[in-house]
């Protein structure tokens, strides 16, 4: 990645899943700085101009934010922070040391209306709080014309809480399982996301840009997936979990998802080539977690 030769990156919310992998991922010849979120807080404008003064990063990639759908709806003021003020002071740090900021959204940003995938230049109407503060934090960024913001959707990875280490909990627990059927998105591996970041980076795109995995599922093909995938690397009882599809309404939450989330990539897919589909990603993950190493004799 000659493009990114002897350049510093630092990578906010180190920990999270995506920040894991892009520092997994980083190119050898980067000077890699990833904090965590004792180590920067990304609301506290001056801890972030002080830090970055200090760093000095040529490229900034915030995978730092505010997760918890449900309970935004309650925490207005916490989500808000994160998602959108925060990015608004590494907007502006960004600026002062002449870094190019990378920022990671979200699906959520859409109202889930759509007959057809999500262009990057269709109007957002979030339809939650989350989704409100992940689009004000996008027009944050978008302040800064070297800015680059990636919407994505259902991320998971190896490690961390994410829909695919619940559903083999809860497959390793309990004899049936029961999942919504009606909302429509493409899972994506962490991984994948982080190697498309740093693709990006290297394609020196800016503005705003979609990548998942290839493909499309509901979030019940979904976890009949994860149970094969899991079934076929030996996890017998998980194999043996039945999945149940239900309504949205079936399962009512706080915060309203989109009951179609799925991206356009096409221009992304163009720029840097395209991911693989969804179910490869799965199978690659999946073969990497340590709760199938626990439950495959099960």
């Amino acid at each position: 990645m000659s493009g990114l030769a002897t350049r510093k990156v630092l990578v906010t919310g180190m920990g999270g899943q995506l920040s894991r992998e892009l520092v997994a991922t980083a190119p050898r010849d980067v000077a890699l700085v990833a904090l965590k979120q004792d180590e920067l807080d990304i609301g506290d404008r001056d801890a972030v101009l002080r830090v970055m003064r200090e760093v000095s990063p040529d490229v900034i990639f915030n995978a730092a934010a505010y997760t918890a759908v449900d309970l935004a709806e309650k925490e207005h003021d916490a989500a808000d922070r994160a998602n959108h003020l925060a990015v608004s002071y590494l907007t502006e740090a960004a600026s002062a040391c002449g870094a190019r900021l990378v920022h990671v959204s979200t699906d959520y940003v859409f109202d889930g209306m759509s007959p057809r995938p999500y262009e990057p230049h269709h109007p957002t109407a979030p339809a939650s709080v989350y989704g409100r503060t992940k689009r004000d934090g996008e027009l944050a960024a978008l302040k800064s014309e070297e800015a680059l913001v990636v919407r994505t959707a259902w991320v998971y990875a190896h490690h961390g809480r994410n829909f695919v280490a619940t559903m083999l909990r809860l497959m390793s627990e309990r004899d049936e399982v029961r999942v919504v059927a009606d909302q429509i998105g493409s899972p994506t591996s962490a991984t994948s996301l982080a190697r498309a970041l740093w693709a990006l980076v290297e394609a020196r795109a800016t503005g705003v840009h979609h990548w998942t995995d290839a493909g499309v599922a509901s979030w019940y093909d979904f976890a009949v997936a994860i149970r094969d995938e899991a079934a076929a690397l030996g996890a017998q009882k998980i194999g043996h979990a039945r999945v149940t599809p239900i309504r949205t309404s079936d399962y009512p939450t706080p915060a309203r998802r989109p009951a179609m989330s799925v991206l356009s990539k096409d221009a992304t897919w163009a720029l840097i080539g395209p991911a693989r589909h969804w179910r490869e990603e799965l199978r690659a993950v999946l073969s990497r977690m340590e709760f199938l190493g626990r439950t495959a004799d099960i």
